[in-house]
This record gives structure tokens, C-alpha cells and sequence, in this order.
């Protein structure tokens, strides 16, 4: 008996280059239809009502500001769902709303959003008298109705653009200083030439002029070292004094006159 012999395998032929295009085309077009059907139909579940925004929880500092308040104002505002919203503009909106300082703002799902906020803790009033803004303990200013200020003895301090925080830390520095002598420090400004100027409970105008604050605070220093002496001389009080000297201080009491009839309205004297 004759066997035949088995024919040798031939290696695969590779497809014709338009039949492979055409099958590669196919395929990304499949994935692409996919993939447009999910996007679909996840934007389609976005839009159903039990994502919508049904309720806005507020927690945290609540002095000057109420939750339902703050729903009212702020709810308008935010537009789209639990999805949707936009976070950043979400805190933006209620920052925006007065004596808050900072909002933190989460997503509960399914359509809850979960507010916590930090108010501004006013220790100052800032700029000329009258104007609406004032200071927090980390020396920001920000807008607020003076009305709704729970303190009514806050210093007023003014100063150029981005210098709040500098001038409430010497206010801090100098205030003790001047308490210790039972006045009270009622007014700190530093102009645009960089002078310092403080007024006092008792209306006493002091000029402390230029330096460092340790420099500022030495002038200050000096002065109330020999102030109580010098009151309790003329048993008068203090007009106005000038801390800019070298090795002293002029000062002015009320009702205390010096040298000829020419300048008997001066009252000035030099320590």
C-alpha cells in the first residue's frame, strides 16, 4: 500500500492592506460609538431629579450669620446638581456672604451638600473713621457692617494697601505699653511716607515717626517712663507729643503755656 504524503503546511497570508484598514477602521469606530453610548446615557443619569440639590447643611461659626439665612442667600447661586456644581464657585458664594472668612464645601451624597465655615473675628476697625471695613486676628481686612460688630471699644488703625497685618502688630506691641500708665491706645496709623502716628483714648496725638518696631517701641518706652512724672507736675494732661527726637521728647499739655506773651498759646516742652 501506497501512502500519500501530506502536503506542507503554508505560513498564514497576511491580509490584504484595504481588508486590515478596513477591520482596524471598524474596530475604532465600535469603540467610539461605545464610548459615546456611556457617555450618553451617564450624562442622561446625571440629569435625573434624585441628583438634585435638596438640602445644604451649615456648621461651624455661626455668630454673625444663620444657616437658614445663609440657604436663602446662597442657594440661587449655585447652579447644576450633585454633580454637576461647580465646588469652586460653590465656596466662592458663600465667602462672598459678610463676616465670612472661609468656607469649606463637600458633597453628601446622593444630593445633600455639607457646609463648614469660619468667620472673621473683627479686633479692628481699618481706614478713616466711618469706613465699613475692619480687621481679623491674622491682620486681613474685609467688609462688614459696623452695626453687627460685637465689641464697641476696637481700636482704628489705617495704613497704606497690604499693611493691615503689619500695623495690627504693633498695635499689639504698643497697647500694653500704654495700658500700664491707664491710657488707652485708640488709634494707630502708618502713612505713606512710612511715619508712625497714635492717638490716645484722651485725645492725645503722638507722633512716633519712622524705624523698626523695636525702634518705635524703645521711643515709647522712654516716654512712658517719665510721663506720669511729668503729668503729675503740672497736674495736666497730655495734648500731644513728639517721640521723634534723638535723646527725648517734646510734649504739649492742656492748658499749660511757655515762654513770652508771643507764645503763650505753644504750651511745648522738651525732655
Amino acid at each position: 500500500m501506497i501512502r500519500a504524503k501530506p502536503l506542507p503546511k503554508r505560513p498564514p497570508q497576511p491580509l490584504p492592506l484595504d481588508v486590515a484598514l478596513m477591520n482596524t477602521l471598524s474596530m475604532v469606530l465600535g469603540g467610539v460609538f461605545a464610548a459615546m453610548l456611556v457617555a450618553l446615557a451617564f450624562a442622561w443619569l446625571m440629569r435625573q431629579p434624585l441628583f438634585n440639590l435638596s438640602a445644604i447643611e451649615v456648621q461651624g461659626d455661626l455668630t454673625h450669620n444663620n444657616a437658614v439665612t445663609l440657604r436663602a442667600n446662597v442657594a440661587p447661586r449655585l447652579a447644576g446638581n450633585f454633580f454637576t456644581l461647580d465646588m469652586a464657585r460653590a465656596r466662592a458664594a458663600f465667602e462672598a456672604v459678610p463676616w465670612v472668612r472661609r468656607a469649606v464645601v463637600q458633597r453628601d451624597f446622593p444630593g445633600r451638600l455639607k457646609v463648614v465655615l469660619q468667620e472673621h473675628q473683627a479686633v479692628a476697625y481699618w481706614g478713616a473713621e466711618g469706613d465699613s471695613r475692619l480687621v481679623n486676628t491674622d491682620g486681613e481686612v474685609f467688609e462688614a457692617n459696623q452695626g453687627d460688630v460685637d465689641a464697641e471699644d476696637l481700636p482704628l488703625l489705617n495704613g497704606p494697601p497690604g499693611q493691615a497685618a503689619r500695623v495690627l502688630q504693633l498695635y499689639q506691641m504698643l497697647s500694653p505699653m500704654f495700658e500700664e500708665t491707664g491710657a488707652g491706645l485708640e488709634q494707630l496709623k502708618l502713612t505713606g511716607q512710612g511715619s508712625w502716628r497714635a492717638r490716645l483714648d484722651s485725645g492725645a496725638a503722638i507722633e512716633l515717626g519712622h524705624g523698626s518696631q523695636d525702634e518705635i517701641q524703645a521711643r515709647v518706652r522712654r516716654f512712658i517712663a517719665t510721663l506720669t512724672q511729668v503729668a503729675s507736675r503740672y497736674g495736666k494732661d497730655i495734648e500731644s507729643a513728639d517721640l521723634r527726637y534723638g535723646n527725648g521728647y517734646a510734649i504739649k499739655l492742656r492748658g499749660v503755656t511757655t515762654g513770652n506773651a508771643g507764645d503763650q498759646n505753644d504750651g511745648k516742652m522738651k525732655r
